[in-house]
């Protein structure tokens, strides 16, 4: 049984500059591991709390000494010589000790950090890869690998909000390994960095997840300028590489109405809106296509694009069991964007994944904006078997730390990606 020996913390910073959280655990029986935590630019209303300073002559009010003071002392002082048979017994200490919903008091920064932290010092002290350990955590095999969907383009909160819409992603759809797909995606992202210097007459400046952001004359040129960037690659669009979108619809909807490329659409506006992209483009995923609270109206968009794409809920879902229950019973979504500082502690979302996997949903694993070079996340989603990873571009060690872990991963294991779409 593994009983902890010692939690410490740091401050250290992420991949915009800003602080975030590293925690390491120290077992008894000498196992040593770190974790370092991300943080989202794109939140949902819904998410756990990240714990900052509010200190505005230090990063802004960003710091996160409070959250690292927690771990450094609150913390360690409850768990230090406990044991802990499995992970949920860990993060059941951890939330019984924060006491709030929302993780405020100590601050879900701080909590997740020592999660996953004790999680990597249990696979270490089992001498097993991270990735098996987080499978045995769903009593789960390891089955395949997720098929990538990668930043190509950018707009919304990652990108000055040249466009509305937040990311327009490929998905090497046809590639039958990890090294193929990331290879795949080289070919149109270097593609679509010439395509933008001969079209805009800008080099190749990137967002936070390392997506080409040029100033697009709208929405529609940046799905048709993807779709060219696909086909002068070589590629045939919707059979070798296919599109996802993120639409992040919260950051655009205001008294009601959906504010996008100089419009004012209703829901039901919006639904036509969307439909008609899945009509004109491969699109295979939509994500967040309805503001996070417009419930009335998300089972209208799943009815209509449904058995198209994936409608996959971020913001909407925040890795919350509660908000995915009431989708599961509304039938308002058939996917789930699953990250895991959403809701907190692995054992959370470990039970997000759960419930999207029990109503027959598929599960894409994803990173934030803002990054470390931290790569548990790839082996989160080999080993919760997810169907899809968000990760980021081809660019900035922070998202390429976990495409080579995938790398990794794929080399030591054999396992296939995973048929879809």
């Amino acid at each position: 049984m593994p009983t902890i020996d010692r939690l410490s913390a740091l401050e250290i910073l992420d991949s915009r500059g800003r602080p975030t959280v590293k925690a390491t655990c120290r077992l008894a029986s000498g196992a040593v591991a770190a974790a370092s935590v991300p943080s989202g630019a794109s939140t949902g209303r819904a998410e756990a709390l990240e714990l900052r300073d509010s200190d505005a002559s230090r990063y802004g009010g960003l710091g996160c000494r409070k959250a690292v003071s927690h771990v450094n002392e609150q913390i360690h002082t409850a768990l230090s010589g406990r044991s802990f048979d499995t992970q949920p017994e860990l993060d059941r200490a951890l939330l019984d000790l924060d006491g709030t919903a929302d993780k405020s008091r100590l601050g879900a920064n701080a909590l997740l950090a020592v999660s996953i932290a004790f999680a990597r010092a249990c696979a270490t002290e089992r001498n097993i890869p991270l990735y098996r350990h987080f499978a045995d955590m769903l009593g789960e095999p390891l089955r395949t690998l997720p098929r990538l969907t990668i930043n190509l383009f950018s707009g919304g909160k990652h990108a000055g909000q040249q466009v509305a819409i937040q990311d327009v992603l490929v998905v090497p759809a046809s590639a039958r390994t990890i090294d193929e797909g990331l290879a795949v995606t080289y070919a149109v992202y270097q593609t679509a960095a010439r395509l933008i210097r001969d079209r805009y007459g800008m080099r190749a400046l990137t967002a936070d997840e390392g997506g080409l952001a040029p100033d697009f004359a709208s929405d529609e040129a940046m799905l048709d300028d993807a779709v060219t960037a696909i086909r002068e690659a070589g590629f045939e669009p919707g059979r070798d590489v296919a599109l996802a979108v993120d639409v992040a619809s919260s950051h655009f909807y205001q008294a009601a109405r959906y504010r996008l490329g100089g419009m004012a659409l209703d829901s039901a506006g919006m639904i036509d809106h969307l439909a008609g992209w899945v009509q004109r483009y491969p699109i295979v995923s939509v994500e967040d296509g309805l503001a996070e609270e417009d419930w009335p109206h998300w089972p209208a968009l799943k009815r209509r694009i449904g058995s198209r794409v994936l409608v996959l809920g971020d913001d909407f879902l925040c890795t919350n069991p509660a908000r995915i229950r009431r989708a599961v019973e509304t039938d308002s979504a058939n996917a789930l964007l699953l990250k895991v500082n959403q809701i907190g502690t692995l054992t959370e979302a470990a039970e997000a994944c759960r419930l999207a996997r029990s109503a027959g949903w598929r599960v894409t694993i994803s990173a934030r904006s803002g990054e470390t070079e931290d790569n548990w996340l790839a082996d989160l989603a080999v080993g919760w078997a997810g169907d899809q990873i968000k990760i980021g571009s081809i660019t900035q060690s922070e998202r390429l730390a976990k495409y080579n872990r995938l790398l990794e991963i794929e080399a030591e294991t054999g396992l296939p990606v995973v048929q879809w779409p």
